[in-house]
């Protein structure tokens, strides 16, 4: 596995794992990517091509060219080079198999230029909508793809290629599957209602992957799951994963979590909102991975289970020396918010986080209030125990904003929290940073209580009065000035006259 591209500064122990600090997602996230965009020799013009692809097109009499455009994806695909960038309007196409690759200053790129550039037919090759197999450096950007055998896209041995604004739906599997796939950026994707799996799949030992601003909901099988896949070769682990800015919900009616994590090491999982999944919120774990998931850090979440769920956030199998810092953590139900099994106590970290009172220091055989936690493991000195109706502005509406009040302003952990929050509203936006993937807002209803709209009335009554007097004094005063300035020149002009 590769080294991460960061220096010490950057970095922090945890037990024996070391894991970047939090910084800014473009740094964590897109080393490779800001490459594509200001690194490396610029390629000359010949060496990159404009193509389209539209409805009446013609794949052997057209150019490619805009007015003459091809008529499918896969006469693209097998006719692309690196740098190429092939865009497509609007209407119903099959799907396309990719198998070149593009470089890491020229990728190749498929571009739906409309809202409604939708795979109706999987490609000629797969069971899947698009698949990118053995292709490196490729971009898919803002298909629609539903109703596909298998995986609504798919790539496979494919670097530091990127699948954004897909809207995957009612795919058989997945809506988005990689594997083997190092460096892969998956961002501003809807991934939803997959019939027999999950929404998001990262599998078979790609290490490094970035999962931001997607929307995962109603997939039967966990929302995004992580799988190292032992048994399908490499090393059985995916490293150095950045999860993060994701809206997960209603997921897991098949019984997985929101997000899944099997052999998942040295990852950071943060500013995530998961809301009513069915199974558990997150979860680490071993079942197919090479080892336990350990040295993770699960860092400003809010998560909110339903009455019937399982745990807020389940470890299990070895996971060791995990964090667990400045998370919402609600269950509605007898469960509760943290589980761990007696194997993965060891080296784990908790605090500053709202609870709902009861934790299992042994994968569920006993379960504990907050305080008899703390005695027994030394955790969440810092952390407090709260309600839903207490915390957010309308929770029965999914609006897990912070009310007014909230337990959870100013009440987070400084060094470890994000710079930004779950829409990028900068941190702290008061004197601590506040627990959960949101970020209060100053001057905004529910937020720290410090504006003009929480003073009191009568005193806001009374500073527009004194205001509104000074303003009229300050006029009252300008028109005295300007009277006798004209009186003066009146006056000049008179004595002129007579002389």
């Amino acid at each position: 596995m590769s080294s991460n591209p960061m220096n010490s500064s950057d970095q922090v122990m945890i037990g024996s794992a070391t894991l970047p600090k939090a910084a800014d997602p473009v740094k964590w996230g897109g080393i490779w990517l800001m490459a594509i965009l200001i690194g490396g020799p610029v390629p000359s013009v010949s060496r990159s091509a404009d193509y389209w692809v539209g409805p009446g097109g013609r794949d052997r009499e057209g150019s490619g060219g805009q007015r003459k455009p091809w008529a499918t994806l896969q006469f693209a695909a097998d006719h692309v080079k690196p740098g190429d960038t092939v865009h497509v309007l609007d209407g119903d196409y099959t799907g396309f198999y990719l198998n070149r690759s593009g470089e890491v200053p020229t990728p190749i790129r498929f571009i739906a230029e409309g809202e409604a550039v939708r795979i109706t037919q999987r490609n000629p090759k797969t069971l899947d909508g698009i698949n990118v197999e053995g292709a490196n450096h490729v971009v898919v950007d803002g298909f629609v793809i539903e109703g596909m055998p298998r995986a609504g896209i798919r790539l496979t041995h494919s670097k530091q290629s990127v699948v954004r604004r897909v809207r995957a739906d009612k795919n058989r599997n997945c809506g988005i599957f990689t594997s083997f796939c190092d460096d892969i950026l998956i961002e501003r994707n809807t991934t939803s209602n997959s019939l027999k799996e999950h929404g998001i799949y990262v599998s078979n030992s790609g290490d490094r992957p970035v999962i931001r601003h997607n929307l995962v909901f109603g997939n039967r099988s966990a929302g995004i799951q992580l799988n190292g896949d032992s048994s399908q070769g490499g090393d059985g682990l995916i490293s150095e994963a950045l999860i993060e800015n994701n809206v997960i919900h209603d997921n897991g009616i098949g019984d997985a979590s929101g997000i899944n994590c099997d052999g998942v090491q040295n990852s950071m999982i943060r500013n995530n909102l998961l809301y009513n999944n069915f199974a558990s919120g997150i979860s680490l774990f071993r079942i197919d991975g090479a080892a336990g998931s350990t040295g993770n850090r699960v860092i400003n979440n809010t998560i909110v289970q339903p009455s019937k769920s399982r745990w807020a956030v389940n470890i299990k199998n070895q996971s060791t020396k995990n964090l667990i810092v400045n998370n919402i953590l609600i269950n509605k139900g007898p469960r509760g918010s943290i589980n761990v099994s007696t194997d993965s106590l060891s080296g784990l970290t908790g605090d500053y986080n709202i609870v709902d009172g009861r934790f299992s220091p042994d994968d569920g055989e006993r379960i504990m209030s907050l305080g008899a936690w703390n005695a027994a493991t030394g955790l969440d000195s810092h952390s407090q125990v709260s309600k839903p109706e207490h915390l957010f502005i309308d929770e029965p509406s999914a609006d897990h904003h912070l009310r007014n009040g909230s337990p959870a302003i100013d009440a987070g952990d400084g060094e470890l929290a994000p710079r930004v929050d779950i829409e990028a509203t900068a941190r702290p936006a008061g004197p601590r940073p506040d627990i959960g993937a949101y970020e209060a807002k100053e001057g905004m209803a529910g937020a720290k209580g410090s504006t003009i709209s929480s003073l009191p009335l009568f005193f806001v009554a009374a500073l527009l009065l004194v205001s509104a007097a000074a303003l009229s004094a300050w006029y009252y005063r300008l028109a005295l000035w300007r009277l006798f300035t004209r009186v003066r020149v009146s006056t000049r002009l008179a004595v002129s006259t007579r002389q």
